[in-house]
């Protein structure tokens, strides 16, 4: 183990959106071959190759702490649901549709999974016992700063994107609701 790390507790519930994609898959994997208990959902969009998605996710079958669930975060009764069933309570939010480009060609799908998907995610931590909420933001939150390496003290208030604003926007709301809600 690192020093400063903590161990893996197998006794954890990960809920893991974004499940079949290349993080989510190898996120799994690993908390799998640690003992963990792993549920992954994801609404296996075809931006990226399908096949390449149902590829890992036979991959992950082979666990028996393992789940699955095809499903779209973007409907609240779907998360509800997921949360009352498997009570997870480390969640990882890595679901969100991708992609600078498409998002001019195709706003509804990013405000559907980016925002109110996000947003229904928030929701459901707030009514069930969650210990952790992780979110898998993007650099393109930082707009068109050249400065490189980014840093957190950057200003992120200029998006170039409808992608980088709903990105910029879940960082507000998860803010608010930690600030809320605790």
């Amino acid at each position: 183990m690192i020093e400063g790390y903590k161990q893996l507790d197998p006794s954890n519930a990960y809920l893991i959106t974004g499940g079949a994609g290349f993080i989510g898959f190898f996120l799994s994997k690993k908390l799998l071959e640690h003992g963990c208990r792993v549920v992954g959902i994801d609404n296996m969009n075809d931006y990226y190759d399908v096949n390449l998605k149902y590829s890992r996710l036979k991959q992950l079958e082979g666990y028996d702490r393992y789940t699955f669930i095809k499903g779209d975060i973007s409907d609240k009764d779907t998360v509800t649901n997921v949360f009352e069933d498997y009570k997870p309570n480390i969640i990882m939010n890595l679901a969100a549709q991708a992609g600078v480009r498409y998002s001019i060609e195709n706003p509804d799908s990013y405000i559907q999974s980016n925002i109110i998907g996000f947003y229904n995610i928030l929701e459901a931590c707030r009514h069930n016992s969650v210990d952790h909420l992780v979110y898998a933001s993007s650099s393109s939150v930082y707009g068109a700063n050249t400065k490189v390496p980014f840093s957190t003290d950057d200003q992120v208030d200029n998006p170039v994107s409808l992608y980088a604003a709903t990105k910029k926007s879940n960082e507000l709301m998860a803010h608010t609701y930690s600030q809320l809600y605790g």
